[in-house]
C-alpha cells in the first residue's frame, strides 16, 4: 500500500507520526512558570559572587545552579522543537529568542564562578569536600575544571564574554534561517511534465533516480539558491571561523583545532592521523569512482551521478511501519532489552516522522534528561530513510540508556562517542539485509548502498574535516576567507578525494556553502572516527561475542563518566593507534573488490 510521505501542512500528518511536545510542558503557561522562576533565581546566583567561603556555600551554589540548568534546558528545548517543526513559526522564534536572552543573563550571573574555582588551591577544595559530604556528587567535575585553568580568563573578562554569547552565535543563526526558512530551490519537471519547486525530500529521491536528466535537473535546482546566496553564506561561514580563532587566542589555546579537541581530551594527532591514513589509502575510493563511471556507461562522470544506483531495475520502497519492524529485527544482536525499549518509542510518539513545509531539514535525536528522547525525521518510504531512522535510533537509545543509568551531572555524552552508537546500528542493518536477501540484484544493490554509506560517512567527513583544518589555519595566518578562497580549497580537496574520473560542474566547488556542520567547529571528524569504531564493534557483535555486547551496553550507559577515548577502549577500540582506521579502510577496499567482482 502506498503511504503519503509529503504533506502540504502539518495538520495532514497522522497524529501518531508527530512527537508530543506536551511531554516537556503540558501548556505554554507551564513554560512561563519555569521562565519566571529562572528570572527570579538568576539574581540570587549573583549573590554567591565573593561569598563562597565554605563547603556548605559551595554546595548550595552548585546544587542551585544544577536546578537552574535543568529548567533552562527544558525551556530552550521546548522552543527549539516547536521551531524545528516549522522554522517560519514566529511564536516559536519568540520563545527561542527569550530563552537565549535568559541564557545570556544566566551566564552573566555565573561567570564569576570558574575564575573563583580556579583561584582556589586544590588543598582548599579538598577541605571543602571533607566539610560537606554532599559535594562528592560534584567532585569529579570540580577537579576536571582545573584542566581548564590556563584557558579561563579573569572574572571581569569572563562576564564580558558571556554578554557577547548571543552576538557570537549570530552567524550560525543567520545560516540556519537562510538554510531552513528562506532558501527556495529551483524548479524541476515532474513525471507529469509540470514544473514544480524542488524540496529537500524530493532531492534525496531524485538524485538517486535512474533517469540521468532527472538527476541533473535536481542537482542544478538544489544548488541554485546556494550559488545565489554564495556571498552571504561565505560571510556567515567566514565569521564563524574567525570567531573560533579569536576565542582560541583569547583563551590561550595553541590553535582553534586544539581548542575544539580539548574538551574530549583528544590529542590533535588523532585528528591528523585520520586525515593522513585516509589519504594514504584513497586509491580504493578512486577505484570505486572508476567503477561508477564504467557501470553507468557514461562518457563523463558528473557529481550528480555519484548517488545513482549501479544496479538497474531495483527500487526499494519501504513504508515507515515496515522499516520500523525491520530495524527491530536487525538490532537483535544488541539484546532483548535494547529491542524491547526501542519498540516502545513509536507508540509513545517520541518521533516526528514526516517532511512538511518549513520543517527543519535532515534528522536528529535530542535526549532530554528527565523526559525522553525526541527524534526528528523527514521520512520518505525508501532505503535511505530507513538508514537515517536506524542512525537516529542509535542516538536515541544511547540517550535513553545514559539518562536512565547516570545522574544528571554525567548523563550527557560527548558527540565523539555519539556517532559510534548510531553507526553500529547502521552496520547491523546492512548485514541483516544482506544476510536475508536471496535476490542477486537486490544483494548487489544493498552492497552498493553500503559502499556509498561508507563513502558518505567516512571519506566525505574526513574531507570536510580537512576543509575545516585548512580554513581555520588560513584564518589564524590572517589570510582572507571569501567565496573564492572557500571554492579553491573545497575544489582541490574534492579532486583529491574523488579522483580524476569525475568531471566537475560549476556547482561542485560550492559544496562548502550547504554544510551546517561547519558552524559547529571540528565536529565532522567524529563521524569518521565513529564509523571506524562502529565497524570494529558491530563485526564482533555479529560474531556473537558476548563480552563485546556486555562492554558495548555498558558503554551506552556510561554517559560522560569517563573521557571518550577511555570509554571506547573498554569496548576494544583504541583510536590513539591507527588500527581502527586502517581496519575500516581495509574493509572498504574489500567491499569495492567484492562489488567489482559481481
Amino acid at each position: 500500500m502506498h503511504v503519503k510521505t509529503t504533506y502540504r501542512t502539518r495538520d495532514e500528518v497522522p497524529e501518531q507520526e508527530k512527537w508530543r511536545i506536551e511531554d516537556i510542558y503540558p501548556s505554554i503557561e507551564a513554560w512561563e512558570e519555569d521562565y519566571r522562576f529562572l528570572e527570579k533565581q538568576i539574581p540570587k546566583m549573583k549573590q554567591f559572587d565573593g561569598a563562597i567561603h565554605s563547603g556548605t556555600a559551595l554546595y548550595q551554589y552548585l546544587s542551585q545552579n544544577e536546578v537552574m540548568e535543568g529548567k533552562f534546558n527544558l525551556i530552550y528545548v521546548y522552543g527549539m522543537l516547536q521551531g524545528d517543526i516549522d522554522t517560519r513559526d514566529t511564536r516559536a522564534q519568540s520563545l527561542l529568542d527569550r530563552a537565549r536572552q535568559l541564557a545570556v543573563k544566566m551566564n552573566g550571573a555565573t561567570a564569576f564562578f570558574m575564575p573563583f574555582l580556579l583561584s582556589l588551591e586544590e588543598r582548599t577544595l579538598r577541605e571543602y569536600i571533607q566539610q560537606e559530604p554532599r559535594l562528592t556528587y560534584f567532585e569529579k567535575d570540580l577537579f576536571e575544571s582545573y584542566r581548564y585553568k590556563n584557558h579561563v580568563l579573569s572574572k571581569e573578562k569572563e562576564e564580558l564574554l558571556s554578554q557577547l554569547g548571543e552576538a557570537l552565535s549570530s552567524p550560525s543563526q543567520t545560516f540556519n534561517m537562510l538554510n531552513n526558512a528562506d532558501i527556495k530551490f529551483g524548479e524541476v519537471t515532474d513525471d507529469n511534465g509540470e514544473k514544480v519547486e524542488l524540496t529537500r525530500g524530493m532531492y534525496s529521491k531524485w538524485i538517486e533516480d535512474e533517469d540521468r536528466e532527472k538527476r541533473r535537473q535536481a542537482y542544478k535546482a538544489y544548488y541554485q539558491p546556494y550559488l545565489q546566496w554564495k556571498n552571504s553564506i561565505a560571510s556567515t561561514l567566514s565569521s564563524t571561523i574567525k570567531n573560533n580563532v579569536t576565542m582560541a587566542r583569547l583563551r590561550h589555546y595553541p590553535s582553534a583545532l586544539e581548542k575544539g579537541l580539548f574538551g574530549d581530551r583528544v590529542p590533535k594527532e588523532v585528528y591528523e592521523k585520520l586525515i593522513v591514513a585516509t589519504k594514504a589509502n584513497i586509491s580504493s575510493m578512486h577505484k570505486y569512482t572508476a567503477i561508477r563511471k564504467q557501470k553507468l556507461g557514461v562518457e563523463e562522470l558528473r557529481q550528480y551521478d555519484m548517488n545513482a544506483p549501479l544496479v538497474d531495475g531495483v527500487k526499494m520502497e519501504i513504508s515507515y511501519d515496515e522499516a520500523y519492524d525491520t530495524i527491530l529485527k536487525a538490532l537483535a544482536p544488541l539484546g532483548e532489552d535494547y529491542v524491547k525499549t526501542l519498540k516502545t518509542f513509536k507508540d509513545a510518539r517520541y518521533i516526528d516522522v514526516r517532511e512538511t513545509p518549513g520543517k527543519r531539514s535532515g534528522a536528529y535525536n535530542l535526549g532530554v534528561y528527565g523526559v525522553h528522547p525526541f527524534v526528528l525525521l523527514n521520512h520518505h518510504d525508501d532505503l535511505d530513510s530507513m538508514f537515517t531512522m536506524i542512525h537516529e535510533f542509535g542516538h536515541a537509545m544511547h540517550s535513553w540508556y545514559s539518562n536512565s543509568h547516570q545522574p544528571r551531572i554525567s548523563a550527557g555524552y560527548s558527540i565523539f562517542v555519539a556517532e559510534v552508537a548510531s553507526t553500529v546500528n547502521e552496520v547491523l542493518l546492512i548485514h541483516y539485509l544482506l544476510n536475508k536477501e536471496t535476490d542477486p540484484a537486490i544483494r548487489k544493490y544493498l552492497l552498493n548502498h553500503f559502499i556509498d554509506q561508507f563513502r558518505g560517512t567516512f571519506f566525505t567527513q574526513v574531507m570536510f574535516a580537512e576543509f575545516e583544518k585548512i580554513t581555520h589555519e588560513k584564518a589564524e595566518s590572517g589570510i582572507p576567507l571569501n567565496v573564492e578562497s572557500f571554492n579553491q580549497i573545497y575544489e582541490s580537496l574534492f579532486r583529491q578525494y574523488n579522483g580524476d574520473d569525475l568531471v566537475f560542474d560549476e556547482e561542485v566547488k560550492y559544496g562548502w556553502s550547504r554544510i551546517p556542520h561547519f558552524y559547529r567547529p571540528f565536529y565532522v571528524y567524529k563521524y569518521a572516527t565513529g564509523f571506524a569504531s562502529a565497524i570494529h564493534i558491530a563485526e564482533k557483535l555479529l560474531a556473537g561475542d558476548r563480552a563485546t555486547l556486555s562492554a558495548y551496553l555498558e558503554f551506552l550507559k556510561s554517559g560522560s563518566s569517563d573521557y571518550p577515548l577511555e570509554l571506547l577502549k573498554k569496548t576494544g577500540v583504541d583510536l590513539t593507534t591507527s588500527e581502527p582506521i586502517d581496519n575500516a579502510l581495509n574493509r572498504f577496499e574489500q567491499l569495492v573488490i567484492e562489488f567489482a567482482s559481481l
